[in-house]
């Protein structure tokens, strides 16, 4: 059993505390964990696209993708970024000098369930030709209607 006596050096001062309170340090970082992963899905999908089910399994990705967007009007989206039509094929032959020395990177396609096939498959020829051969339709895991 030990036993709290006063220091010689204080004749009855005590000593100061040297714990240290971590439950608000503790509470403080909940806090922000449940910040972080509420807000963590809303961050994924810039664009609004109705994508199609499939029962296809996720790739492994090596990289980061560039995504193209088609939302159910037909305008084109580059990472967010609205693209016209006419501006599409200088953006992806920027892209794809930027990678010049090694592999094009992999493309997802998102396209919305409503758009015409031709429309989809117009891009899909613009990205062939600019030689970003390696594109991935996104959708979304399910069963198909």
């Amino acid at each position: 059993m030990a036993m709290n006596l006063p220091s010689q050096r204080g004749r009855g001062r005590k000593a100061p505390m040297a714990d240290i309170n971590v439950t608000p340090l503790v509470d403080v970082m909940l806090v922000l964990l449940i910040i972080f992963m509420v807000t963590a899905p809303l961050l994924t999908a810039g664009v609004p696209v109705n994508l199609p089910d499939s029962l296809a399994k996720p790739l492994d990705q090596d990289q980061k993708p560039v995504q193209l967007s088609i939302d159910d009007q037909g305008r084109l989206f580059l990472e967010n970024e609205e693209v016209a039509e006419t501006d599409l094929p200088q953006r992806l032959e920027r892209i794809t000098a930027i990678q010049a020395g090694g592999t094009p990177p992999q493309v997802f396609l998102r396209a919305d369930r409503q758009l015409d096939y031709g429309r989809v498959m117009a891009v899909m020829g613009e990205l062939n030709r600019a030689g970003l051969n390696r594109v991935a339709l996104v959708t979304v895991e399910g069963t198909p209607k």
